[in-house]
This record gives structure tokens, C-alpha cells and sequence, in this order.
């Protein structure tokens, strides 16, 4: 499962966050851009998406999203194909789970 299908099986919950993307181990030149891109103010989720391709390789990142400044979605990508994801709202979750149901409580 790639980032931008995490993000887009968010849905309405995701769409108005304000992103900032950290990278711990930098495997693709387009991490740094996207870390960049979000420092200070953030980035919105369109522009996550932009910058966000099938074949960017993420690993050790954490994507925190803000809803009016308030800390609510944290995305940690283990390995680009493995994340771990928290939010405030449990039904966000709730769907996760029945839209991938390999994916287990952590």
C-alpha cells in the first residue's frame, strides 16, 4: 500500500489536513522536497498527493497531519509498503481495518 492510497482511503477526514513529512533514512532525492515542502506552515494534502508517486520509496517516515492545529493523523511508513497509522477519530480507523483486513491493532 503505497502513501497516496493510505491518503486517498482517508477521505474527507484526510482531504483538509495540514501536512509535515519527516524522512529518518533518505532512499529517494524526492523525500527531501517533500520534507521542504512542509517545514513551517505544512503542506495540504493535494500537494502531498503531487509529490507523492507509486514508486517514491519511503522508509522510517512519519507523516503528521494537522486539523486547526491540533495534532489528529500520524502515518509512519515502516518499509513503503507497511504503515502504522493513528488517529483522533476512531471510525478512521475502524474503516482502514475493514477496507485492509490484513492490517492489525499495534
Amino acid at each position: 500500500m503505497t502513501l497516496a492510497e493510505v491518503v486517498v482511503r482517508l477521505g474527507s477526514f484526510g482531504l483538509h489536513l495540514t501536512r509535515h513529512i519527516q524522512c529518518a533514512e533518505i532512499v529517494d532525492p524526492r523525500c527531501v522536497e517533500r520534507e521542504r515542502r512542509s517545514a513551517d506552515a505544512g503542506m495540504d494534502t493535494l500537494t502531498l498527493l503531487s509529490l507523492t508517486t507509486p514508486f517514491l520509496q519511503l522508509i522510517d517516515a512519519e507523516a503528521r497531519g494537522f486539523a486547526d492545529g491540533e495534532l489528529v493523523l500520524v502515518l509512519t511508513a515502516f518499509d513503503s509498503s507497511s504503515w502504522g497509522v493513528r488517529a483522533a477519530d476512531e471510525r478512521v480507523l475502524s474503516d482502514l481495518r475493514r477496507h485492509y483486513p490484513g492490517a492489525s491493532d499495534l
